[in-house]
């Protein structure tokens, strides 16, 4: 399930036109971070790095679609960031990387 949603969201990532070449490889740089810490993510926590996985899909889709959303787009963000919570002091590479990941939406107007 987690490597589907990291591929939807590669998907997304690469269907960007609003963004410059230098924000687009930014943003799949931190994408191959993103799957890097979620693989270090032991059993016990799989189940909250698929919810992070599934939220950074949602972000992802919301943030580049045709007619977006601003409404929603803060949502999914929010719903990420919660989700990335319980993980700070466990997983603080997993942490950071999503809040790169976020920044990078964010300045992209998303």
């Amino acid at each position: 399930m987690i490597e589907d949603t990291l591929a939807r969201i590669e998907a997304a990532i690469k269907t960007i036109e609003a963004a410059d070449t230098k924000k687009k490889a930014e943003l799949l740089r931190l994408l191959r971070a993103l799957k890097k810490e979620i693989g270090g993510v032991d059993a016990a926590h799989a189940e909250g790095a698929g919810s992070i996985a599934g939220f950074a899909g949602t972000a992802a889709y919301e943030a580049t679609r045709r007619a977006t959303s601003p409404k929603l787009t803060r949502m999914a963000l929010e719903a990420l960031s919660a989700s990335v919570e319980g993980f700070e002091a466990s997983h603080p590479g997993l942490v950071r990387v999503v809040n790169e990941l976020c920044r990078e939406l964010s300045s992209l107007g998303i």
